[in-house]
């Protein structure tokens, strides 16, 4: 079977990271469905990017679970748990921070993983990356080696000898700039997407929370414009 008839669920955020990472899927030629959450976060801009995002690149269809993690609270991403700010990025990854949502990317792989099986997919991309990041245990390689093993070893498909999951991180060892001049040879319109966690009522990223940290530092490195809209 070749890229070209294969089939690849894409997590997407709407964030920079996911939104570069759909578009690496569909240049390797993969029939994209596009799978986004409502978990409870605070805001619904990412939601709305994400939208946005799967429309413009063109996926073959695009899902929006529910999926209450905001019931379970715990971060800062889900609760009224105040969102740090101005925290510098060699800082980040020596500490887990509370924007960290208990097992999120296990959730939503497992959901990718439920949906690919039911459409014969045996690719799921994730655009989780250890280098520019805010210090998430689920975003480590051996976190994503682990759980494609257990993949392999815990649906019918895989079991019955139809199916071999890969878990795709394309962006993992990549910097954010790195990732922003990647998206830029794609041809990603970076002013659709939205990092901010905390951003203000009419969803002008804050610019100072860790995500709006590392994607400014992101475009200055790359020497390409920020086309982000910041509030004052």
């Amino acid at each position: 079977m070749t890229a070209e008839n294969r089939k690849a669920v894409v997590l997407v955020s709407g964030g920079l990271d996911s939104t570069t990472c759909l578009a690496i899927a569909k240049r390797e030629g993969f029939e994209v469905f596009a799978l986004s959450f409502s978990y409870g976060q605070r805001h619904r801009a990412e939601l709305k990017a994400a939208r946005k995002v799967a429309e413009a690149l063109g996926v073959k269809t695009h899902l929006v679970l529910e999926v209450p993690l905001g019931v379970i609270g715990g971060s800062a991403l889900t609760s009224e748990i105040e969102v740090p700010k101005d925290v510098p990025p060699e800082v980040m990854q020596t500490q887990i921070p509370v924007t960290y949502v208990p097992a999120r990317n296990t959730v939503f792989l497992s959901l990718a993983l439920a949906w690919a099986e039911t459409l014969h997919a045996a690719d799921i991309f994730i655009g989780v990356n250890a280098l520019d990041y805010s210090g998430y245990p689920d975003c480590r390689p051996e976190y994503i080696e682990s759980f494609e093993k257990m993949a392999n070893l815990a649906l019918r498909e895989c079991v019955e000898g139809r199916l071999r999951m890969r878990i795709h991180t394309p962006l993992l060892h990549m910097t954010k700039a790195q990732i922003v001049r990647k998206g830029v040879e794609l041809g990603v319109d970076f002013s659709m997407t939205h990092s901010c966690y905390d951003p203000d009522p009419v969803d002008r990223a804050c610019g100072r929370c860790d995500s709006c940290v590392l994607r400014r530092k992101g475009f200055a490195e790359a020497g390409i414009p920020d086309p982000t809209h910041y509030a004052p």
